[in-house]
Parts: C-alpha cells; structure tokens; sequence
C-alpha cells in the first residue's frame, strides 16, 4: 500500500494524529530488562503493541538501535509491526542525505532491509541526493525543513533572497518540483508554531511530520492551529520520551499507554 494512502487511513480509523518516536535507551529499561541480549525489541514491542491502536504512525530513530549494535533488531520490530499491526505505518528516522549513488544504497537499507515504509531524508544537497528516495513511489519521502532544535536557525532561517527563507525554499521546492509520485512529507517542529504556519501556506495539505511536543516544549494547540488541514489531519505529532518512559516498572507498556492516550486526546481537543 502506498504510504500515504495508508497514514490518510490511519488518520481516519484511529481518529488520531499522533506518531510514536521509538527511541529506545537501555539505561532508562525497566529492572526486569536490563541485560537480556533482545531488551531493546521487547522493550520497543511492548510499548507498540500497548498503543498502536492510538497512532497514526510509529517512528524508530536509527541511531538508537545503530549505537547499540541492534539493528537486527531493528528488523525485527518493523517487521513485527507489520504483522501484528499492519495498518500502522513505520518511519525510519534516519535523516540520510548523501551523493545519489550513496543515497541509493541508503534507500535500499531503509525500504529493502528495514522495510520501513517512510524515510526521514536530509534536502541540502539537492535534488539528486533525494531522487534515489523518491524512486520508491509508494514510499514516504519526509523531508527536513524547518527542524525542531535551536540551531535549525543558523542555516534554515537564512534569506535566500526577496525575504525568502531557506526552509520556505525547501517547502517550495518539494512542493511543486520533487512531488510528483505523491509521497512527500515535510519536518517541522512544534517549537517554531510560525514557522509551522508558513511552511502550510506554501504545501497545501502535504503531510507535516512534527517533532518537538513534550519534552522539548512544543505547544499541541499552538501546533494544531498553524499546521492542521482544513479536514483536521496533515500532521504525524510526535512524541518520544513522555511516552516510552512513562513508567519505569514492569507496567511500562501500561504507562506508556496512558501517556499515549492522553497525548491524542490533548490533540483531538484541538482539532
């Protein structure tokens, strides 16, 4: 299925916009995990299968399981997703971005090894460091533009000429040149509500892939008001860490459920 045919029905079944950062850190494991060689996939199948119900999507970050020398079980989690909860799309958070030849070998990793049905990509070398990604037309291509943390401004604010932004150039670029099969997405976070507000007007209804609520500060309404679709979509919210460590126990999965919960709601009161 086509990756964004299948996020518009998980939108709509789940009645959720919420996604799932699996970012898994063995030192914050519950005590009855810590040391068994698979902790890092029981731990992540725990707090899928606890809330896959109430995401949109799920998005392991790579770097996570890569430190650890897990990315087997990297594998194993995506394609335990895709069997227990085939309806829920997964992102690879990898931030690739690379000389085309590279890219294509990226690309095989994330679709081919992984099977991952979406990518997070890095845009600043260009088209032909995305057009391996892109390829895969029933793949997500997402996209970063106007990312969440501090620094994004020392580059993706700079004027590219006639007041406009470099990530403004990035959106407009995706926009109209770089989707043609459909299955682009954008990164915006939640910490720059402005920003969110302009990169909408220039995408029309293009997924908004929108890091940076909970512990980084991000507000769901200010989000919801300058990103949502007319249709009360269009945003994958993130939230990591406020819901994988909800709790601490052998409850875990438990907490992070409630956390979930209450994320989604939060969000659908401001739809």
């Amino acid at each position: 299925m086509h990756f964004m045919t299948a996020l518009r029905a998980a939108w709509q079944r789940r009645n959720s916009l919420l996604c799932v950062g699996l970012d898994p850190y063995p030192a914050r494991f519950p005590a009855h995990l810590q040391g068994r060689p698979d902790a890092i996939l029981e731990f992540c199948k725990g707090i899928v299968d606890a809330t896959a119900d109430l995401v949109c999507c799920f998005k392991p970050q790579i770097a996570y399981f890569a430190a650890q020398r897990a990315e087997d079980q990297l594998e194993d989690l995506i394609a335990h997703i895709h069997e227990r909860h085939p309806d829920t799309p997964v992102i690879l958070d990898a931030k690739r971005g690379d000389i085309g030849s590279t890219a294509a070998q990226y690309a095989v990793e994330a679709f081919e090894r992984f099977r991952a049905d979406a990518i997070t990509v890095n845009p600043y070398m260009g088209r032909d460091s995305v057009e391996p990604y892109l390829e895969y037309a029933d793949k997500g291509v997402i996209l970063l533009c106007r990312t969440s943390n501090p620094g994004g401004s020392d580059l993706q604010f700079l004027d590219v000429g006639g007041g406009e932004r470099l990530y403004e150039r990035v959106a407009r670029l995706v926009a109209n040149d770089w989707n043609a099969s459909g299955n682009c997405g954008l990164v915006v976070g939640a910490t720059f509500p402005n920003e969110i507000a302009r990169v909408r007007r220039i995408v029309g209804d293009m997924p908004l892939l929108v890091p940076g609520i909970g512990a980084q500060g991000g507000d769901i309404a200010e989000t919801m008001q300058a990103g949502g679709t007319a249709d009360g979509t269009g945003l994958m919210i993130n939230s990591s860490r406020a819901i994988l460590f909800a709790g601490s126990g052998e409850d875990y999965a438990e907490a992070a459920r409630r956390a979930a919960l209450e994320t989604r709601d939060a969000i659908n009161a401001n739809r």
